[in-house]
């Protein structure tokens, strides 16, 4: 699996699979990303693309030490389903 990568100057999370790029666009203020809105390509969406977008950002949050604040619907129904991840909700 392809490691999540911060376009710093896009302001957005990105996962690459099958040469497209799923993205969770973010607002960063020090220690504190709020995430508005994620996007997988139509042709990633229902392989569980995003999920593993969310994964690696949870994943970066723990390893960055930053807080999520996620006000995208989808981001927000993500962290609802993985108790596991809100650790590093704000």
């Amino acid at each position: 699996m392809t490691a999540v990568k911060d376009n710093r100057d896009l302001r957005r999370f990105e996962l690459e699979e099958e040469g497209l790029t799923a993205f969770a666009n973010y607002a960063r203020n020090g220690l504190h990303v709020v995430i508005p809105y994620v996007e997988a390509p139509p042709a990633l969406r229902g392989h569980g693309t995003a999920a593993r977008l969310m994964e690696g950002i949870v994943a970066r949050a723990r390893a960055e030490g930053f807080r999520i604040t996620p006000t995208c619907s989808y981001a927000f129904a993500w962290f609802k389903r993985h108790k596991n991840a809100q650790d590093v909700l704000a």
